[in-house]
């Protein structure tokens, strides 16, 4: 973990390369008719095989019965305890569109939904409208004014959207007005503390707004927020690895998340074979890749098993590629489960498997939960894993006399 006291006296530089292929929302529970997972379900030939050659075992993202977001459930991938180095949504979504943010800026994670004539939330996520159709909406949302704060909205990927305040004297203390469920109203903004009063107004002005801007749309017809943040200060991976780390992820999320720990981000297209391609190309330039994979997570809230199955199915194609670019440890886990039978974050354990030469497998039969828990790994932190990857990439060296 990156707060390991000793940290900087025991990593070593070496010609080594991780590869971390990070499965967004890998981990599911047993359907209720077939009692089996996703994963279980799914038919997944070149994980299983990979999975019986490797160090294998659960992850908790956060502590047992927290369900996380996807900020800190990567953040404890990276060895970042997501308790201490809370990163907000609204600074991951921004970063990762390329949005410059000053000192003093608050950003927020937008999401185009659908609400009903008297203002109950139908979809939170609009049909995961189009892109194109969301930088539409966002022209008309950069319409709206408020008196004391420049206020922009800029287009992600489908019904995302990245809202940024500028002006003087705002605060990140503001609660969300996302109530993260639907079939309730989105929620007023509310100052966590007196000195976010001002920008409390601002947000709720502007939903205001964009509720009439949007009343003739008939799915993305408002918005919510969530995740309003400034940019942190957090250790650097590079420096603390002694890497030299890069990131290649479709989603702006992600490529904030890893702008903000000092990864280099790589450009690459909307898909994961746009990502692979990305990582083939750049491949021989770093000793430490990040590779993230959305649909599986996607699948999963939207409460659809079979797209989740269908989703990791398509995943297993991918792994020869990987593997045939020989990393030196391959990790392959989630940020976190998504149940499609909850349509939502869980706090169960993931699956994690560590591939490399320092591992004859554990007989794990297949890339499952329930396989995974008899791996040697047991049941561990996620903030846990770097330290094993370095480990495993023989990057670490002995710890004391």
């Amino acid at each position: 973990m990156i707060d390991f006291p000793y940290l900087s006296s025991i990593v070593q530089k070496t010609p080594s390369r991780i590869l971390m292929l990070v499965v967004d929302g890998l981990g599911g529970i047993p359907h209720p008719e077939t009692g089996k997972s996703e994963l279980e379900t799914a038919h997944l030939p070149n994980l299983d095989k990979l999975a019986q050659h490797s160090a294998a075992g659960l992850v908790t993202p956060v502590v047992p019965g927290v369900a996380p977001g996807s900020g800190p459930g990567h953040l404890a991938l990276f060895g970042y305890d997501p308790i201490k180095y809370y990163i907000g949504r609204g600074v991951l979504e921004a970063l990762g569109s390329g949005i410059a943010l000053h000192q003093g800026d608050v950003a927020a994670r937008g999401n185009f939904c659908t609400v009903s004539a008297d203002g109950v939330l139908v979809d939170r996520r609009a049909g995961r409208v189009a892109s194109e159709v969301s930088a539409k909406l966002c022209e008309r949302l950069n319409t709206i004014r408020v008196e004391g704060v420049r206020i922009e909205a800029h287009p992600g990927k489908e019904h995302r959207f990245a809202l940024v305040l500028r002006g003087d004297g705002l605060s990140e203390d503001v609660s969300d007005t996302d109530p993260n469920r639907q079939d309730v109203p989105a929620l007023k903004a509310k100052a966590l503390k007196s000195k976010a009063e001002r920008t409390a107004t601002a947000i709720n002005t502007f939903v205001g707004q964009a509720r009439e801007l949007l009343r003739d749309q008939e799915q993305a017809n408002f918005v919510t927020l969530r995740g309003l943040s400034k940019v942190p200060t957090l250790p650097q991976m590079g420096a603390a690895y002694a890497l030299q780390p890069a990131a290649i992820a479709a989603y702006p999320m992600y490529r904030g998340l890893a702008s903000v720990l000092g990864m280099r981000v790589i450009p690459t297209g909307a898909t994961f074979t746009d990502e692979v391609a990305s990582l083939r190309t750049h491949f021989k330039e770093h000793d430490f890749f990040y590779l993230h994979y959305k649909p599986a997570d996607a699948a999963g809230e939207d409460g659809n098993f079979d797209a989740k199955v269908r989703a990791l199915e398509e995943l297993d194609r991918f792994i020869p590629s990987l593997l045939n670019l020989a990393p030196d440890v391959l990790v392959v886990t989630g940020d976190h489960a998504t149940p499609a039978v909850m349509a939502a974050h869980s706090w169960h354990p993931v699956p994690l498997i560590i591939h490399s030469s320092a591992t004859r497998g554990d007989s794990v039969p297949r890339f499952t939960e329930r396989a995974c828990a008899g791996g040697s790994l047991g049941r561990l932190p996620s903030v846990n894993t770097m330290l094993l990857a370095l480990a495993h990439a023989g990057k670490l060296v002995k710890f004391g006399p």
